[in-house]
């Protein structure tokens, strides 16, 4: 078999084992490797390389859509200079992802408005593209979740659902009422949790005031305590992004 039939067997192959990139790369890659002499090893590897990168870029996308994040925003557009009591290097810290590592859950406390559905999905989205399963909902999407499948007698599978995610971020506990029954079925999911995932929260309601929020005061304020057992505490007690924008609006 001379070289030019081998080279389009191998071209062939490629295609055949639905190798797109490497197949792609072909000619440059074997170019490459014949100017700096390279090993068969190492031009290999290189040769690899470009499938395993792109199919790593489908993967981390993939990760991100099914995060189900409201938007993707950066973390240089954050205006850490308004909001004034955020300590920037835990943010950054936070990007890192050494809060799972150390096992801990993270709570956004502070009113609507000030930047805590801008942070959250930052982190999560650091997750997800280290291949981290996360999902990001709304609360009182949750709760109205596990309520339809409790009516459909698969409330066990629908916790397994959210119990599965390694990091799971529940956005505006507080913002609608919650009654007794839908408490117990968040606690319920809670409970999984417990120190087996981590879990992101943002709420603009002082834990004081949870027992009201949720109407079940000795539930709420013992799983109250499963929740920052291993939580850092995130308070942001600053104006509001939604009031400074329309301000300046005004001014303009």
């Amino acid at each position: 078999m001379n070289p030019s039939t081998n080279y389009q067997q191998l071209l062939r192959n490629l295609k055949y084992l639905k190798l797109k990139q490497m197949s792609l790369y072909l000619n440059e890659v074997v170019d490459f490797g014949v100017k700096n002499q390279m090993s068969f090893i190492d031009t290999l590897i290189k040769f690899t390389n470009y499938e395993i990168d792109v199919r790593e870029q489908i993967m981390t996308q993939s990760m991100v859509k099914v995060a189900g994040f409201p938007h993707l925003k950066e973390i240089k557009d954050f205006d850490f200079t308004f909001q004034t009591s955020i300590n920037q290097r835990q943010i950054l810290d936070f990007l890192t992802l050494r809060f799972i590592e150390q096992n801990e859950n993270i709570v956004f406390l502070g009113p609507g408005g000030v930047g805590k559905t801008h942070l959250v999905p930052e982190i999560g989205t650091a997750a997800a593209k280290k291949r981290t399963s996360t999902y990001f909902i709304k609360c009182h999407e949750l709760i109205q979740n596990l309520k339809c499948a409790r009516l459909e007698n698969r409330l066990e599978d629908r916790l397994k659902h959210y119990t599965k995610y390694k990091v799971l971020i529940i956005d505006d506990i507080g913002y609608l009422p919650i009654d007794q029954e839908e408490a117990k079925l968040f606690f319920q999911l809670i409970d999984m949790r417990y120190e087996r995932r981590n879990t992101i929260l943002t709420t603009n309601v002082n834990f004081r005031a949870w027992d009201e929020v949720f109407q079940e005061p000795k539930l709420a304020n013992a799983r109250l305590d499963r929740i920052l057992h291993h939580a850092i505490v995130v308070t942001m007690v600053v104006d509001s992004y939604r009031l400074k924008n329309h301000f300046a609006k005004e001014n303009e």
